[in-house]
C-alpha cells in the first residue's frame, strides 16, 4: 500500500504495512488505546504474523498519536471513530478485518455497528464501560492541568472527557455487530477488567467466540503476545478462506 492516508480534518495519519502474500485483497486494519500508537510491540508483533501467514497487515497511529498529525487533547473515541472511517475510504475493494486495542476496541464496536465495510471484528482487551474506565483511571486528574498516568505528553482534556461520559458503554451497540466477532482478553488486566469483554460477549450475536489468557495484562507482555498473535492469527485465517 501506497499514498497518504488523512482523516476529515486532513490530518496525515502515520501507518505501517507489512504485506502478506499479495494475492489477495484482504487487510487487517490495527488500532491502538488510549497513550498508545501502532509501535507498541505487541501491535507489531502481531503485525508481522500476520504478514507471515500471508495477510496483510496496516497498523495505523489515530490523529494525535505517535508520528499521526493532530493534537493528542482531540483524541477522542468519536473522533477515532471517524478517523478509522478515514482508514476504511482507503482501503475500498478490500476485505477488511478490524483488531481494536483497549480504546481502539470500543472504536471497532462503534464503527462496526454503523459501517459494513468491516467484515470481521477483533477486540483486545476492548474497553466497553467508557464512563466506569475514565472514573477508574483519570477523576482525580484536572482536566487541562494534569496528564493521563502522569505523561507529559498525554494531558487530560475537557474534551475527552466529555466525550467517555457521553458515550459511556459500547455495550448497546453489541446486538448489532453482525460480522464474526473475537474477543481476546487477559485475566490480569487491570486497566479494562476482563469483565467488558464478557459483558459485550453476552450480547453479541451468535458468531462470536472469547477467548481468556491466562495471566495476561492489559498489553499482552512477555509470554502472553505469541497466545494472543497466534490466536488472532488462526481466527483470521480461519475466517478468511
Amino acid at each position: 500500500m501506497q499514498g497518504e492516508i488523512r482523516n476529515v480534518q486532513g490530518e496525515r495519519l502515520d501507518y505501517s504495512y507489512h504485506e502478506g502474500n499479495g494475492t489477495s485483497q484482504d487487510v487487517v486494519v490495527i488500532g491502538h488505546g488510549v497513550t498508545g500508537n501502532k509501535d507498541r510491540p505487541f501491535v507489531v508483533a502481531l503485525a508481522e504474523g500476520l504478514a507471515q501467514s500471508g495477510v496483510s497487515a496496516l497498523r495505523v497511529s489515530f490523529s494525535g498519536n505517535g508520528n499521526s498529525e493532530g493534537r493528542f487533547e482531540d483524541a477522542t473515541i468519536s473522533k477515532e471513530v471517524r478517523d478509522l472511517g478515514s482508514v476504511l475510504n482507503a482501503l475500498e475493494g478490500s476485505q477488511v478485518v478490524y483488531v481494536g486495542h483497549s480504546m481502539g476496541g470500543a472504536v471497532g464496536v462503534i464503527r462496526s455497528s454503523e459501517d459494513s465495510r468491516i467484515q470481521f471484528l477483533v477486540s483486545l482487551a476492548g474497553m466497553v464501560d467508557t464512563q466506569g474506565f475514565f472514573e477508574r483511571e483519570f477523576s482525580d486528574v484536572v482536566p487541562g492541568e494534569g496528564c493521563m498516568w502522569d505523561e507529559p505528553t498525554c494531558p487530560l482534556s475537557q474534551q475527552y472527557v466529555d466525550d467517555m461520559s457521553a458515550i459511556g458503554t459500547v455495550a448497546g451497540r453489541a446486538s448489532r455487530i453482525d460480522v464474526p466477532w473475537l474477543l481476546v482478553h487477559g485475566t490480569e488486566d487491570d486497566v479494562v477488567p476482563p469483565g467488558d469483554s464478557q459483558e459485550v460477549f453476552e450480547k453479541a450475536p451468535e458468531s462470536k467466540e472469547l477467548f481468556l489468557v491466562e495471566g495476561a495484562d492489559h498489553v499482552f507482555s512477555e509470554a502472553a503476545t505469541p497466545v494472543m498473535v497466534d490466536k488472532v492469527v488462526d481466527w483470521v485465517k480461519d475466517c478468511l478462506a
